[in-house]
């Protein structure tokens, strides 16, 4: 018997194509509107028209949401101008005056302003809890417990949470579980069949690919697709034909640009491993990392961005070495497909993250393995140089 459901990397090239109605185009067209013309008087009072108001959808943003919907598995895809308006839209979607919200302590640092600030004005109380928690989670919960925010892996540190047992715990108490998964994205980690109600995605990262595009999505099952629609429509939020046409193009190369990203990374993280000016490297795609065991059972690939404990060094070194880099440059975000590199600045108030030295954040990109370890080499050298 054969399996005849369609794989992913086929759904890359497939989902959200409207050929047939763009004369045969096989992209559909970048569409820049505002208005909408109708017909007739009925038809406005009905809003009997594909597309009402540029601010609700063009032809463009239709096809990414269907391409999203079905690499999601979702009943509703929304976007926004970036991936931490999509963490801040999912959020307020469940969340209001009164209530109390879980964040995974290793969360995205925008995301923790957020909630520090923003939420706190609107009368919601953020309770911060360790990453490794699983389904323990269950003691942090209040009658007014509203929602858990995860993000796994984490962000800089890279641990990887326990998302179904977690959801199993919120479900059972009414709780939603909104999941940003920018790290593995949908092609390698299933947010919402793992437990997830909302699943959030940073597209200006691996889904653009290419650092010119600033979008967020999240992905809603069915019985949150409602509100997150209701709150999105009354936010005025939009993004723009070009974009969107940006996004679906990265969105066909996903597969083949995630698989060289991986093997990048895997190979420099196999590389730093035997460097004396090494501790530890953060990536749960290592065997021997402490999150490997659940990375393998609930995904199915990774991705270019790992960490790096360097032993300790001072400051002063650590810019020697970065500095001068030639492939990697100094810069936020990641994604795209150039090689990225910064000194990691780790936040944490519910659980302790102990480094032996400075933490370095590496994003392997589609340069040649060899000539980013010839370029991180010499960065050793002024490193050992600066000490």
């Amino acid at each position: 018997m054969t399996d005849d459901k369609e794989k992913p990397e086929t759904t890359l090239s497939s989902a959200g194509r409207m050929s047939k109605a763009h004369f045969g185009v096989v992209n559909t067209p970048v569409y820049r509107a505002s208005t909408i013309l109708y017909p007739s008087v009925a038809a406005l009072d009905a809003h009997d028209m594909p597309f009402t108001y540029g601010r609700r959808g063009n032809p463009t943003l239709k096809s990414l949401e269907d391409a999203i919907n079905v690499l999601e598995g979702a009943a509703r895809t929304l976007f926004v101008p970036s991936g931490l308006n999509a963490v801040a839209t999912a959020i307020l979607s469940v969340c209001g005056a009164g209530d109390h919200l879980l964040v995974a302590d290793t969360c995205y640092a925008p995301s923790r302003v957020f909630c520090d600030k923003t939420l706190k004005r609107f009368g919601v109380e953020t309770t911060y809890y360790d990453p490794l928690i699983g389904a323990n989670i269950v003691s942090l919960f209040r009658p007014n417990t509203k929602a858990v925010f995860c993000e796994s892996p984490g962000s800089l540190t890279f641990e990887v949470q326990d998302v179904p047992a977690i959801a199993s715990v919120a479900h059972a108490r009414g709780a939603s579980v909104l999941l940003d998964n920018t790290w593995a994205t949908p092609l390698h980690y299933p947010a919402l069949a793992r437990g997830a109600d909302l699943s959030i995605q940073a597209v200006t990262k691996y889904i653009g690919g290419h650092a010119d595009v600033m979008m967020g999505y999240v992905a809603a099952n069915e019985s949150h697709a409602a509100r997150l629609l209701e709150l999105h429509g009354n936010s005025g939020l939009y993004v723009s034909g070009d974009d969107c046409f940006l996004a679906l193009r990265g969105l066909r190369t996903l597969a083949v640009r995630l698989k060289r990203h991986q093997a990048t990374a895997l190979t420099l993280a196999q590389w730093l491993r035997t460097r004396p000016e090494v501790s530890r490297i953060l990536c749960p795609v290592l065997e021997d990392d402490p999150g490997h065991a659940i990375w393998k059972r609930d995904f199915s690939g990774g991705c270019g961005l790992f960490g790096v404990v360097l032993k300790p060094a001072s400051h002063e070194a650590v810019s020697a070495m970065l500095d001068r880099l030639v492939h990697f440059g100094l810069g936020f975000s990641w994604g795209g497909y150039e090689s990225l590199i910064v000194p990691a600045d780790i936040r944490r108030t519910a659980s302790k993250f102990a480094a032996e030295g400075p933490v370095i954040r590496i994003h392997a990109g589609l340069e040649d393995p060899g000539d980013l370890i010839a370029d991180l080499t010499k960065g050793f050298e002024r490193l050992r140089a600066a000490s």
